[in-house]
């Protein structure tokens, strides 16, 4: 090391000017951090702040007035304890079905001794551009029974073309050498796909995981078309849904009367307050999910 280098270098082995991009890109990271998770955290803190500051626009960095009115108010709506289990035994229920099926059946389509494979590809590929519509996919679901069952939320969605996708093109990336090792050994497709494929798709299978549960948390339109007739099948999404209408409906109704008091005001926040219920749970996705978002699987897989 020369003399100028060494007089560049820091007590810490690092130039000045590796220090300064690094103290650069940490504050641009922390602030677009921060700018992410302000929504959620102004959000939270006009639950839970004074109503009457919040239905003005007087809350904004800071909470006050603090209180949790609000979310004991959301805990006495009618069969809400019921509606967060249908939410939650079909979000847990449905990813898992999905993620198996998209994992089994985007091995299967990169098996070239598969019997008609491409169609098979094919035909489920085509169904993301092109579909009959509302209607008779309603029929369709009706004529199967699956109106007012819980199944309705389930079997509809376990195929996802965009998922299989995912899944095929991840599976035709790793090497060859791992199944054909498993084939000498007298492994059939079913033992390969369980034993090795399966447990090396971990970083796609979570990403997949995350549609999945995202979606079936949020979905609330196939509870109120298929459910009409069944609201012990209510998702929670459909009845806080409801809860929102029947609030606003009666402020709707003392406006015309004239008997609109402050309490009109509180629909607003109501409603920021079932914003929060729903997004609280599926949140907690993200971080348990994220451990399996790494790279380098198969580092060291492959031996020469």
């Amino acid at each position: 090391m020369n003399m100028k280098t060494a007089v560049r270098k820091s007590k810490f082995g690092t130039s000045s000017g590796d220090r300064a991009f690094g103290i650069i890109n940490g504050t641009f990271f922390t602030l677009f951090t921060l700018i992410c998770i302000f929504p959620f955290y102004y959000l939270f803190i006009n639950t839970i702040s004074d109503n009457s500051l919040v239905a003005v626009g007087r809350i904004n960095l800071f909470p006050q007035g603090l209180h949790f009115d609000n979310y004991i108010a959301l805990l006495a709506v009618n069969e809400l304890g019921r509606a967060a289990f249908i939410s939650i035994a079909r979000t847990v229920l449905g990813t898992v079905t999905m993620v198996l099926a998209s994992a089994f059946v985007g091995y299967l389509v990169t098996k070239t001794a598969m019997f008609g494979r491409k169609f098979i590809y094919r035909f489920i590929i085509i169904t993301m551009y092109f579909n009959a519509g509302l209607i008779p996919w309603f029929v369709n679901i009706q004529m199967l029974g699956l109106t007012n069952n819980f199944w309705g939320y389930i079997i509809p969605a376990i195929v996802q073309p965009f998922n299989i996708i995912l899944v095929k093109t991840y599976i035709e990336s790793l090497p060859k050498e791992l199944e054909e090792s498993a084939f000498m050994d007298g492994a059939g497709y079913f033992t390969t796909f369980r034993r090795i494929i399966f447990p090396l798709c971990k970083t796609i299978l979570a990403t997949i995981t995350v549609f999945g549960a995202v979606g079936h948390w949020n979905s609330f339109m196939d509870s109120i078309i298929l459910m009409g007739g069944n609201p012990s099948l209510f998702t929670l999404q459909h009845r806080l849904y409801l809860y929102l209408q029947t609030n606003a409906s009666d402020i709707e109704t003392r406006m015309r009367e004239g008997s609109v008091g402050a309490e009109a005001l509180d629909i607003r926040v109501i409603s920021l307050t079932v914003a929060m219920a729903t997004i609280i749970p599926i949140l907690f996705v993200y971080p348990f999910m994220q451990r399996y978002f790494q790279k380098g699987l198969m580092l060291g897989a492959v031996k020469g």
